[in-house]
């Protein structure tokens, strides 16, 4: 064996044991990402049931009373469909 393959061998072990600790790092860091979202959801969540109990709890709001729609000043907008037709 000459010294060329040994060091083929040697660059070959260290790019698997660099993926090796890449994949290691990778999946730490996939796994403190996805707590992080479960931590929020779970804050979310609280909050937004919270909030529904609470509207739960409160009387809705009186409606307000619409006022009936305006008649047309202008002839314009006069509706004939009304009247009976004469034959």
């Amino acid at each position: 064996m000459n010294s060329d393959q040994a060091r083929q061998r040697a660059e070959k072990r260290f790019k698997q044991e660099e993926r090796a600790r890449d994949g290691q790092k990778a999946m730490i860091e996939y796994e403190v990402q996805a707590r992080a979202t479960r931590e929020k959801t779970a804050r979310l969540k609280a909050l937004r049931l919270a909030k529904e109990a609470q509207a739960q709890t409160e009387a809705p709001p009186a409606k307000q009373a619409t006022a009936p729609p305006r008649a047309a000043k202008n002839s314009s907008a006069l509706n004939f469909t009304a009247l009976p037709l004469k034959r």
